[in-house]
């Protein structure tokens, strides 16, 4: 059997193509996706996009939300 270094060298040789699907391959099986999960995200994103177009809640900039990150945790 390979050693792990062996593999990884293989695989780095490989055209980009064969290494991005390798890499989808093992993160996938790390975080294997969960059906019921997505159809609950589903349902919280229509909801959020629909607020956001009805107005009911206004959006914020990302450097606006980094920024407030940032202040809370350097404290």
């Amino acid at each position: 059997m390979p050693t792990t270094k062996k593999l990884i060298d293989e695989a780095l040789s490989l055209p980009v193509e064969e290494r991005a699907l390798i890499a989808d391959s093992l993160l996938k099986s790390l975080n294997t996706p969960d059906p019921a999960i997505d159809k609950k995200w589903i349902k919280i994103a229509k909801r959020r996009l629909e607020e956001l177009r009805s107005g009911k809640v206004r959006p914020i900039p990302g450097n606006e939300v980094f920024n407030r990150v940032h202040e809370r945790f350097s404290k």
